[in-house]
């Protein structure tokens, strides 16, 4: 009989643990439609319960609002399931016939996932659903805070997973939760993978765990907008982004910077929407409120509306007030409103130019959030490149709410609550974690060269520097055969070295597009007689030309027998050149 909490809960984290890994075993066999089948059944129990979900979670934290969650629950149940829904992870997922190569998915067992208090449900249902896609079993440590909902929440999709043909122990929830408990689960010998959502503390015990961990970094993320923006729509979406379910996402806003020529208009906007501009006494009151000596959001504080957070601080603001804004002089311990707040406060800083901009929003992400998120707000497409060359995050935000566009909502991004910060964060990813993330693979190899013909490649001896005669005659006949391969275009080779780079094209060679910017190192075709793309008089009419190509749109031209058709300015990836080349692939239409 345990007696003592901290014991049954590791006693418990043990048990669930041993029963995830039978799971896993079993799970490891399915076929690809039998677990579609199964994260169909989740999905669909999950998104009928989304609103009762949500209202538990509001209940048992006090973090933010019903009707947001219902919306990140529908995030999690619609929009993550219907990304993974086509992904390829049980059986050969590729094949490579020039190289001889099968990749084959492996599952990697055991998922411990570590769950927060402020977006319990959604992140339980969206953790649940990349892991089964992986043919993994998982069980879930919640915060204490949130143990009610999330056990629920579990509880739902493990009875729809076992009646489409899971096993018992797919699903696991520890009703016992403590930080003994939680630690054990990661350390169990049974658990193959954590995927640890929370306070940075959680996360670095999460990494010392010595197992694979895909822990995220906390966000202190600027919003800039730039002279150029629509400045209308921009404000409203970064009063949209941190109004969502009262600021709670660590993608969330932090910080408004706008250039001084805006100055006017960005501050009608402001109060046009029912932001409260506070004074310095304010400010200062509301700093102590928010904002923890360690310099951490205030847990009594954390996803409330904005005049109960001025009532705490001893404000008065009207009850329909949206955010408070604090104007701040700089970014640092001397301002803690300059960090991150889980909560309807922005910081608000004004620059004289978009470079003093730029290096402004760098010390907020260093000062928290390296790695993490950043919205721009702009219509100069040369700057939505350059900016997201220049700061450390690896989510750029554009013409949207940064915490709907982060995580897929209002963007293209991978649809997910666990948002990786990279390296700079102290992070192994820089990806939105998906089923990917909880797959290995395995690669069988045929043999394209026989061993034997190594053994003959003898390296020959180092010879006499050639004639100025012979390096003339070598220039000819390296010309000539670049002619033949038509390559006599001025586009950057491939470097011969795999570790180094071709020096990259200067930024206005590039056409930019706002959403989705290219890479900053591609190839630019910008002489109008290239060889490299020959028209074929046989072929049937080339459709319109492309403004830019990568080695996707390659692969799949390859796929269909069709040509792409390009003009003198297209701008083709390396990649996408080395994989067309001597293809015929490519139509120049002037």
């Amino acid at each position: 009989m345990i007696s003592d909490k901290d014991l049954f809960s590791r006693q418990q984290a043990r048990t669930l643990a041993s029963k995830a890994k039978e799971a896993s075993l079993i799970l490891a066999q399915f076929s690809q439609a039998q677990i579609d089948n199964v994260i169909d059944a989740v999905a669909a129990a999950a998104d009928k319960e989304a609103e009762t979900l949500a209202q538990m979670a509001v209940d048992e934290t006090t973090y933010g609002k019903a009707s947001d969650k219902v919306l990140k629950n529908r995030l999690a149940s619609r929009d993550v399931h219907r990304y993974i829904r086509p992904l390829k992870t049980a059986g050969v997922v590729r094949e490579d016939s020039e190289r001889k190569i099968i990749e084959i998915a492996e599952p990697v067992g055991v998922v411990a996932a570590i769950l927060p208090s402020t977006n319990p449900t959604s992140t339980a249902i969206y953790k649940v659903l990349i892991t089964l896609k992986g043919r993994n079993a998982i069980v879930l440590s919640p915060h204490p805070s949130a143990r009610r909902c999330i056990c629920h929440a579990a509880d739902i999709m493990s009875k729809a997973a076992v009646a489409a043909g899971a096993p018992e122990g797919t699903i696991n929830c520890m009703t016992d939760v403590s930080q003994e408990g939680t630690s054990e689960l990661m350390h169990d010998r049974n658990v193959s993978v954590i995927l640890a959502t929370g306070g940075s503390g959680i996360v670095r015990l999460a990494y010392s765990c010595g197992k694979p961990a895909y822990g995220v970094g906390p966000g202190n993320v600027p919003a800039f907008i730039e002279r150029s923006a629509y400045i209308p729509k921009a404000v409203q979406d970064i009063i949209t982004g941190k109004t969502f379910d009262y600021g709670v996402l660590c993608s969330s806003e932090q910080s408004i910077i706008f250039e001084t020529p805006i100055r006017d208009q960005v501050m009608a906007e402001l109060r046009k929407l029912k932001a409260h501009i506070m004074n310095d006494a304010e400010i200062e009151a509301v700093g102590k409120v928010v904002v923890t000596p360690t310099f951490g959001a205030n847990p009594k504080i954390v996803g409330k509306p904005a005049p109960y957070i001025a009532a705490q601080a001893g404000i008065t603001v009207p009850p329909d007030t949206s955010v408070l804004i604090a104007p701040l002089a700089g970014v640092g311990k001397e301002y803690p409103l300059s960090v991150e707040k889980l909560s309807p406060v922005l910081a608000l800083y004004e620059v004289p130019d978009y470079n003093a901009g730029v290096e402004l929003c760098i010390k907020l992400v260093r000062f928290g959030g390296m790695g993490h998120t950043m919205a721009f707000h702009s219509t100069n497409q040369k700057l939505i490149v350059e900016t997201g060359t220049r700061v450390p995050v690896f989510r750029m935000v554009i013409n949207s709410p940064a915490t709907h566009g982060s995580v897929g909502l209002t963007t293209g991004l991978v649809p997910a609550m666990t948002l990786g910060c990279g390296a700079v964060g102290g992070n192994i990813t820089s990806d939105n974690i998906s089923p990917l993330h909880l797959i290995n693979i395995k690669r069988v190899a045929a043999e394209i060269r026989p061993a034997a013909s190594l053994a003959k490649t003898q390296t020959p001896a180092p010879a006499a520097p050639p004639s100025r005669q012979a390096t003339s005659s070598l220039e000819d006949r390296i010309g000539q055969f670049l002619d033949e391969k038509r390559i006599n275009s001025p586009v950057p080779a491939r470097p011969s070295n795999p570790g180094s780079e071709a020096e990259p094209h200067a930024m206005g060679q590039h056409k930019v597009y706002p959403m989705n910017p290219p890479d900053p190192k591609v190839a630019v075709i910008p002489n109008p007689q290239a060889q490299i793309f020959p028209n074929n008089p046989k072929e049937p009419p080339a459709g319109p030309p492309l403004d830019f190509v990568c080695e996707d749109d390659v692969r799949q031209a390859i796929l269909r027998k069709e040509t792409i058709s390009v003009h003198s300015k297209t701008i083709i990836t390396p990649s996408a050149l080395d994989l067309a080349f001597n293809k015929n692939i490519f139509r120049k239409i002037d």
